[in-house]
């Protein structure tokens, strides 16, 4: 196997975006629709257990109120207050309330400079992505990746595979000859469903479960770098595992 892509997911990997910005996006769609609903730091995690907004919006419904949560109009108030939610977490990104997480940017400038190709992929919607990517990195940051997969190009969601075949395909690339970086369980599930090589780089939301296969299990990517992220890729059978214990002041330690 030879490296020649990163598969990046955002949200809770290129930054903290889940509670201080989806999070309280969410709530206000609801507040200024009058809805009574609310979600707190520890429902909203569990939540995330459903991928793409829309869908966490009416699997929410549908425990709550599964009655009028099956009724004709509620796709097109999901799609209204997911639209709203969309408009206020960019507003949010725009004032600066959003950083990439540490590491995260030197990753992706010693990536572009050895010359690998950087994708996209995601469950969340275009918009999202286009203002994290402007409000952490500016326009040089849109020249980064070569193919972004997010939103509605695919019909089933992580942990189905689609997104990362979809990214594949316009990548041109084998699955076996990229790495994506994740930081859940079912982005991990997604990665290694289309064949893609993992590794985990633990966020707020990600737990402490074990999440098998993984080239490396990180809490976070502040001081790897990407002679690490070749070593690992290049481990025998891609098994190669570090645990968060094993992770000493910075320093990668294999084994």
């Amino acid at each position: 196997m030879t490296l020649k892509a990163l598969l990046w997911d955002v949200d809770g990997t290129l930054a903290e975006t889940e509670d201080d910005g989806h999070r309280v996006a969410f709530n206000r769609a609801f507040a200024e629709a009058g809805l009574a609903w609310h979600w707190d730091t520890a429902l909203y995690g569990e939540l995330l257990a459903v991928t793409g907004g829309k869908e966490r919006l009416l699997a929410w419904w549908r425990c709550i109120d599964p009655d009028v949560a099956a009724t004709a109009e509620a796709a097109a108030t999901v799609r209204r207050l997911h639209a709203r939610k969309t408009a206020f977490y960019v507003d949010l990104l725009a004032r600066g309330g959003v950083a990439l997480r540490p590491g995260v940017a030197a990753l992706l400038a010693q990536a572009q400079a050895a010359g690998l190709q950087q994708a996209i992929a995601t469950t969340t919607t275009l918009d999202n992505v286009t203002q994290l990517i402007d409000v952490t990195l500016g326009a040089r940051g849109h020249r980064l990746f070569t193919v972004v997969g997010a939103g509605d190009v695919v019909a089933r969601k992580k942990p189905a595979p689609d997104i990362y075949t979809w990214v594949l395909a316009r990548l041109g690339l084998d699955a076996a000859d990229c790495l994506a970086i994740e930081d859940s369980a079912v982005g991990v599930a997604a990665a290694q469903a289309a064949g893609v090589p993992v590794l985990l780089t633990r966020s707020r939301f990600s737990g402490t479960a074990a999440m098998p296969g993984c080239v490396a299990d990180l809490p976070g990517l502040d001081g790897v770098d990407l002679g690490t992220l070749l070593v690992w890729h290049g481990g025998v059978g891609g098994q190669c595992r570090l645990s968060p214990a094993a992770y000493n002041g910075g320093t990668p330690r294999l084994g």
